[in-house]
């Protein structure tokens, strides 16, 4: 196998040879061919190449020996050194294209984890694993002067962002920049995440802009040994009487199985709640992670009494945390509902833990209620109808009104037509009067009436009532007196001759 160390018989030839070949490196761009990097047989193409390249060689040596004894002409020897020069190019081409690789980065690592703001982080661990070159200069017996000067150790401007599988940034920030990434030489970054997200894409630009894009899956640290846990709904407002569901996420991050606990503390005791699996609604108080399961979800329940009471008022934020605690250390805790904690002492606890909002709001009710739900009266004449309204919620409502839903040609009025403020536990009455046509036939009408207020900026409707209405004929007085003095003619004379009769 031919050698660098004497490839011609020119003088000072080594190192005129790698002088060349620096400079080919530097200019590899236009001289090395696009094929570089792509043949799966570098180093038989680079044998054929050496061939060639010693047969033009041994060629030239013996057209020059001609030459020499008047054999050949001098433009055949000049054919010939340049047949030699061109294959020595090819040669050298062929060396460098051996030795100096694309530039490679790998990505030995990706490990996410829960930082101290809460957020979830992830550090990527890259590579510059461009060396497969030093293995074929060792095969071509290359000097190790000629190896350094071809080697490419350092990668200089790498640029790494995380995304999606949308191909939207993840990361924050959103691109982190390494200066130089030596060969044999890791280098770390780390990236807050902006997703929850278990697979995420590395981008990496480097070089003249060379770019390559792999998706990983992240790998657990556990070494913290706790489970993080999340909720998307931290924050919650609930009405007085009914409950709240807290959403919770659990991740595993330790590399023991451990049996975990639940707890809830700095949560007033009048406030009932549990835990419970989404799926089954079966309640937990314990758990276990199954076996390549690292995240299950759970969920807790807060149930709200129906009054205020101490610790509890409408509008005033309740602060609370949910904890993930290895069974084990339990007892050492004692009993932890007992107390309030601060929240840097549940950060020296050492545990998972999230905190949750919760903020009771009460709500108005309006009760309406009708003393008289039947009216008879004559053509003519009006139906006043009384409404007591009152607010049996737990909050106030305002800008009471009623609506009412008569025949056509039917007048209406309410006095007042709007109450303010109806207070919790306050009744107040609202009058409705409404007057039939004077043709109207006589029969039974319906009146609808509607109520409805406002409850903190909600609206809140009362019961609808409905009122039945008769209207009768307006009677005739004359004919009654004729018809009650015939009657009384008739009975007096019945009387008197049944008198007479007796007599007889």
């Amino acid at each position: 196998m031919m050698t660098l160390t004497k490839p011609l018989s020119y003088p000072n030839a080594c190192r005129k040879l790698v002088c060349l070949v620096v400079f080919l490196m530097i200019a590899c761009t236009f001289l090395v061919p696009e094929t570089v990097g792509q043949n799966k047989y570098p180093l038989l193409d680079f044998k054929m190449v050496q061939a060639r390249y010693e047969k033009a060689k041994a060629d030239y040596e013996n057209k020059k020996k001609s030459f020499d004894f008047g054999i050949i002409s001098e433009q055949e020897l000049n054919q010939a050194k340049l047949d030699l020069t061109n294959s020595e190019v090819e040669y050298q081409k062929a060396l460098v294209s051996m030795i100096v690789e694309e530039q490679y980065i790998s990505i030995i690592g990706g490990l996410q984890y829960q930082g101290q703001d809460g957020r979830k982080h992830v550090r990527i661990t890259l590579e510059n694993t461009s060396g497969k070159g030093d293995e074929y200069a060792s095969l071509l017996n290359l000097e190790e002067e000629l190896m350094k000067a071809l080697r490419s150790d350092v990668i200089n401007n790498v640029y790494v962002s995380l995304s999606d599988d949308d191909g939207a940034i993840i990361s924050h920030p959103y691109e982190e920049k390494i200066e130089q990434l030596y060969y044999g030489k890791p280098a770390e970054i780390e990236f807050a995440l902006l997703r929850d997200l278990d697979a995420v894409t590395v981008n990496i630009t480097y070089g003249n802009g060379t770019k390559r894009s792999s998706k990983i899956s992240l790998l657990k640290d556990e070494t913290v040994n706790k489970v993080i846990i999340q909720s998307e709904q931290f924050s919650q407002e609930a009405e007085l009487g009914d409950s709240a569901d807290f959403d919770l996420t659990l991740e595993l991050f330790s590399g023991q199985n451990d049996t975990f606990q639940l707890e809830v503390v700095n949560l007033p005791s009048q406030l009932n709640r549990y835990f419970y699996d989404p799926g089954s609604e079966a309640r937990l108080s314990q758990f276990k992670f199954t076996e390549g399961n690292k995240t299950r979800k759970a969920a807790l329940k807060v149930l709200l009494p129906d009054r205020p009471g101490e610790g509890i008022e409408i509008g005033r934020r309740i602060l609370f945390y949910a904890l993930v605690i290895p069974r084990q250390r339990m007892e050492s805790l004692g009993p932890i509902r007992e107390r309030t904690w601060t929240a840097k002492e549940i950060e020296t606890l050492d545990v998972g833990f999230v905190r949750l909002e919760l903020v009771p709001r009460g709500k108005g009710e309006l009760v309406v209620r009708v003393p008289q739900l039947y009216f008879s009266v004559l053509k003519g004449e009006s139906v006043e109808i009384a409404l007591n309204m009152k607010n049996e919620g737990t909050r106030s409502l305002d800008n009471v009104e009623v609506e009412v839903d008569t025949n056509l040609h039917w007048t209406k009025r309410v006095e007042p037509q709007l109450l303010r403020t109806l207070d919790v536990s306050e009744e107040k009455q609202i009058k409705v009067y409404v007057t039939p046509p004077p043709d109207i036939a006589p029969g039974k009408y319906d009146v609808r009436i509607k109520s409805f207020g406002l409850s903190d900026t909600q609206p809140v409707d009362g019961e609808d009532k409905t009122i039945s209405v008769e209207i009768k004929e307006e009677a005739n007085v004359t004919g009654i007196a004729i018809i009650v003095s015939a009657i009384v003619v008739l009975v007096l004379g019945i009387v008197i001759f049944g008198i007479r009769l007796s007599r007889r």
